[in-house]
C-alpha cells in the first residue's frame, strides 16, 4: 500500500522542480536555436519545453533513480550551439547551410546521441563513464560554462546582431539599456533570492524580476508592448501541429537520412552522448550522497537514452539529469522516482496553458539566468589546487580542457580530455584490487595484552571496527571499487582503519572519497583512521601533508592518523571498551594474589614467592632490559605498562607487545635461561615484581609443589598466548 504522504511530497517536489527546470529549459533552447537567428528563439523555447516534458515523463519511469529530474541542460545547449555555428559557417570552401537544412541535422545528432546512450547502458558502460577523472569532467563543464557566458553577454548588453563581443564591451554606445537593465535585474534577483526566501526557486525569482523590469521599462517605450517584431522577447510559440503529427513527421524524416548526413553529425552526437551521460551520472553520485541510495548507472543511462529518444520524436531538445531541479525536488520532499514523472506532467501543463505568457519572456532575462547558471558551473575551487605542489597536475588538466573548449571547440576539448584521461590512467597504473586484507577486531587485535574480561568484551563487540590493508594506487580508477567493497561496512561499523603502507599513490578523487567515508562514519559516532602513511614515494607525495592541506585530516572531526598499525588498533580497542563500560586501567594496581599466574596460590605460597622476589619501579621511558642481555628473571607488571620493541636498522624499532597490570614478561628466559629477544621499555611509570630463576629454585627447593604450580601457570599463560597468535595467523592466511 502506497503511503499517501509520499504522494503529497512527490507532488510538491515535482511542482517546485518544474519551476526550476522550466525557465532553464527555455533558456537552453533559446541559446541553441537563436544561433540560427532571432526568429528561431521561439522555436528554441518550445524545443526546450518539449524536451523537459518528454524527459520528465519517460526517464524516471525507466531509470528509477529516486528524486532525479531530467531536463535540457547546459552541455546539450553548448554542443548543439557549436554544431549549428559550424554548419552555418561552412569550411574548406564548402558554403554554410541554411537554417532549414541545419535543423534536420541537429535532430539527427540528438537521435544518434540518444541511441548511443541506450547502447552505453546495455553494454554496461555506466561503470566505465564513472572512471573519467574528476579534473577532466570539471574542466569540461567549466569550459561549457565559459562558452555559455560568452554567448549570453551580448544578449544581456543588447548588442546589435553581428557585433563582436569584445567590440561591444569596449564601446558602450552599442549597448541597449533596456536589455542591460532587465538582464542585471534578473541576475541580482537570482543571487539574492535565497536570502529572501527558500520556498521559491531562484530561477523563478529571477524570471519574475526580469519580467517586472521589462514591463516597467515598457511604460516608457510603447514598442516593447508589441509582440510582433519585438526582438527583446521570445515571441509567439506555436508547436507544428499536434503531438502525433510531430511524431509522424520525425518518424518519416528517418527515411531521408543519408550516410553523408551521419558522417557530418556523428562526432557531435558522440560528444553529446558522452557529455549527457557524464552530467547525469555526476548528478546521480551527488544524489546518492544526499539520499543514501545507490543508483543503477546502466539502467539510468538506458532511461536517459529512451527519454532523449522520445524528446526527438516530440520535437524537443535533448537533456540529462540536472543538479539544480534535482536538489530542489529533494529539498521539497520528492524522494521517489514519481516526483520526476510529476515534474514532467507539470511541464506539459505549462506548455498547454502558459505558452502565451512565455512568449513575453525577455531574451535578456533568459541570458541573465544562463549567466548565473554558467557561473555556478565554473569550478572556482580549481584555483586552490595551485597552492599545493601535489595538486597542480589536477589544475593543469582542468585548465587544459577549459582552454581547449573555449579557444578551439568542444570536440577538441573532448579529445583533449580523453587524451589526458589515458595519460592519467597510464600514470597511475590501475591495480587489480586495492584491498589486500580486511579483518575485524574479533579476528585481529593490537599487541596490548588485555585482561580476560576486556578480551571477552572485544570478542563480543569487535565487529564494530575493521582493519583494511590497502595496496597499489588510490585514484579515480580504484576509488569506486574501494567504496563498493566498504559500502556495507560504512553502514554497520563505527571505526574503519586503513593501513596505507603498501599504497603507492593517491589523488584528489580518493581524498574526497575518504572525506565522504569519514562523514558517514561520524553519523554512527565513529571515525576513519589511517596508519602506515608513506611520507614520499615515486611521486614524492607526502600523503599526510596532502590530506591536511585539503582539510580531510584533523584531530577534531577529520580522519585520524597513527604512526603504527598497532597504535591505531589499540586506539579502536580503547574506544570500544570505553563505550561498553571498561574505563582506562593504566592507573590500576594489582597484587601478586590478583595476577593470573598466582591467583590460585594460597597465602603461604604467595608469601614464600614474595620473599624470594623483588619489587621495584621504573619511570616512563626507562629501559627494563635490552635485546641480547643475559638473565633468568621473569617480571610481573603490578601497575603501569611495559612495551617490547625489536631494534631495526637506522635507529628504527618494531613494536612487538605491550604488557599491562597483571601481565607476565620474560617467562621464556626464566625457563631456558638464555638471552633476551627484545628491548623492554616502560611505556608509563610502572611498578614491577621480579623473580629470578636461581633465587626461585634456591628458596623453594623444599617446596616442589609450589614450584610445580608456578611452572604449570607459566605453561597455561604461554599456551593461551600461542592460541591467540594462532588465531590471528589463521585469519591472515584465510584472506
Amino acid at each position: 500500500m502506497v503511503n499517501s504522504k509520499n504522494w503529497v511530497d512527490d507532488l510538491l517536489g515535482g511542482m517546485t522542480a518544474m519551476l526550476v527546470a522550466l525557465p532553464s529549459s527555455i533558456a537552453f533552447g533559446v541559446l541553441a536555436y537563436s544561433t540560427l537567428g532571432p526568429a528561431y528563439a521561439s522555436m528554441g523555447a518550445m524545443a526546450g519545453l518539449l524536451g523537459a516534458a518528454a524527459m520528465g515523463l519517460v526517464t524516471p519511469l525507466i531509470g528509477r533513480t529516486a528524486g532525479l529530474i531530467a531536463a535540457p541542460c547546459a552541455p546539450a545547449a553548448a554542443v548543439l550551439t557549436a554544431m549549428m555555428v559550424e554548419l552555418s559557417a561552412g569550411h574548406d570552401g564548402v558554403p554554410g547551410l541554411a537554417p532549414d537544412a541545419i535543423l534536420p541535422l541537429v535532430a539527427l545528432a540528438a537521435l544518434i546521441a540518444a541511441l548511443l546512450q541506450v547502447a552505453y547502458g546495455l553494454l554496461r558502460g555506466g561503470s566505465l563513464i564513472k572512471f573519467i577523472p574528476y579534473p577532466v569532467v570539471t574542466g569540461y563543464l567549466s569550459g561549457v560554462g565559459v562558452i555559455i557566458a560568452l554567448a549570453q553577454l551580448p544578449k544581456v548588453l543588447g548588442l546589435p546582431s553581428g557585433t563582436h563581443l569584445w567590440q561591444g564591451l569596449l564601446d558602450p554606445g552599442h549597448w541597449r539599456m533596456e536589455s542591460l537593465v532587465v538582464g542585471i535585474t534578473t541576475i541580482v534577483m537570482m543571487i539574492i533570492a535565497p536570502r529572501i526566501t527558500q520556498r521559491i526557486p531562484a530561477a523563478i525569482m529571477g524570471l519574475a524580476g526580469g519580467l517586472a523590469a521589462y514591463f516597467l521599462l515598457a511604460q516608457f517605450n510603447s514598442a516593447m508592448l508589441q509582440l510582433d517584431g519585438n526582438g527583446m522577447v521570445i515571441g509567439k510559440m506555436q508547436a507544428s501541429g499536434s503531438f502525433m503529427d510531430s511524431v509522424s513527421s520525425r518518424a518519416s524524416s528517418l527515411m531521408d537520412i543519408r550516410l553523408k548526413d551521419i558522417s557530418h553529425v556523428f562526432v557531435y552526437a558522440m560528444t553529446l552522448s558522452v557529455l549527457l551521460s557524464i552530467d547525469t551520472l555526476k548528478t546521480c553520485v551527488g544524489l546518492d550522497a544526499l539520499t543514501r541510495n545507490r543508483h543503477n548507472s546502466n539502467r539510468e543511462l538506458i532511461g536517459q537514452g529512451i527519454g532523449n529518444l522520445v524528446s526527438f520524436f516530440s520535437g524537443g531538445m535533448p537533456g540529462a539529469g540536472t543538479m539544480g531541479p534535482t536538489l530542489v525536488n529533494i529539498s521539497s520532499g520528492g524522494y521517489t522516482y514519481r516526483s520526476g514523472i510529476l515534474e514532467g506532467v507539470f511541464v506539459v501543463l505549462a506548455v498547454l496553458f502558459l505558452s502565451p505568457m512565455i512568449a513575453w519572456v525577455p531574451i535578456s532575462t533568459l541570458a541573465g539566468i544562463l549567466l548565473v547558471i554558467a557561473y555556478r558551473m565554473f569550478d572556482k575551487h580549481m584555483f586552490a589546487l595551485l597552492r599545493f605542489k601535489e595538486s597542480r597536475t589536477d589544475f593543469a588538466v582542468i585548465a587544459a580542457v577549459i582552454l581547449t573548449a573555449v579557444s578551439v571547440d568542444l570536440i577538441a576539448a573532448a579529445g583533449a580530455g580523453i587524451a589526458l584521461t589515458i595519460m592519467l590512467f597510464i600514470r597511475d597504473q590501475i591495480s587489480s584490487t586495492v584491498i589486500r586484507n580486511k579483518l575485524s577486531l574479533t579476528q585481529t587485535s593490537s599487541k596490548t595484552r588485555r585482561q580476560e574480561d576486556e578480551r571477552a568484551a572485544l570478542d563480543q563487540f569487535g565487529e564494530e571496527a575493521i582493519y583494511c590493508e590497502l595496496q597499489g594506487h588510490l585514484f579515480f580508477g580504484t576509488t569506486d571499487q574501494l567504496f563498493t567493497h566498504l559500502e556495507q561496512d560504512l553502514r554497520q561499523r563505527r571505526f574503519i582503519l586503513l593501513d596505507l603502507r603498501r599504497v603507492q599513490s593517491m589523488d584528489y578523487t580518493a581524498a574526497q572519497l575518504f572525506k565522504r567515508m569519514n562523514t558517514q562514519l561520524a553519523e554512527n559516532n565513529g571515525r576513519l583512521l589511517f596508519s602506515g602513511m608513506p611520507s614520499a614515494l615515486n611521486e614524492q607525495r607526502n600523503f599526510e601533508l596532502y590530506l591536511r592541506q585539503l582539510g580531510i585530516v584533523n584531530e577534531t572531526n577529520g580522519v585520524l592518523i597513527f604512526d603504527t598499525l598497532d597504535s591505531a588498533l589499540e586506539w579502536m580497542e580503547e574506544q570500544i571498551l570505553d563505550a561498553h563500560g571498561f574505563t582506562d586501567r593504566q592507573d590500576e594496581t594489582v597484587s601478586l594474589e590478583d595476577t593470573k599466574m598466582f591467583h590460585e596460590f594460597g597465602q603461604e605460597s604467595i608469601d614464600r614467592l614474595r620473599a624470594c622476589g623483588r619489587e621495584f619501579s621504573l619511570k616512563a621511558g626507562e629501559k627494563l632490559f635490552s635485546r641480547g642481555d643475559g638473565g633468568d628473571e621473569l617480571f610481573i607488571v603490578l601497575s603501569g605498562s611495559v612495551a617490547f620493541y625489536l631494534p631495526l636498522e637506522r635507529g628504527k624499532r618494531h613494536h612487538l607487545d605491550t604488557a599491562g597490570p597483571g601481565s607476565v614478561m620474560g617467562e621464556v628466559v626464566f625457563l631456558d635461561q638464555t638471552v633476551r629477544a627484545a628491548d623492554a621499555v616502560a611505556k608509563t611509570d610502572c611498578r614491577l615484581f621480579g623473580l629470578s630463576r636461581a633465587r626461585f629454585d634456591e628458596a623453594l627447593h623444599d617446596r616442589p609443589d609450589i614450584r610445580a604450580s608456578a611452572y604449570a601457570s607459566l605453561a597455561l599463560i604461554i599456551g593461551e598466548r600461542l592460541r591467540q597468535t594462532g588465531k590471528q595467523l589463521q585469519a591472515l592466511e584465510e584472506r
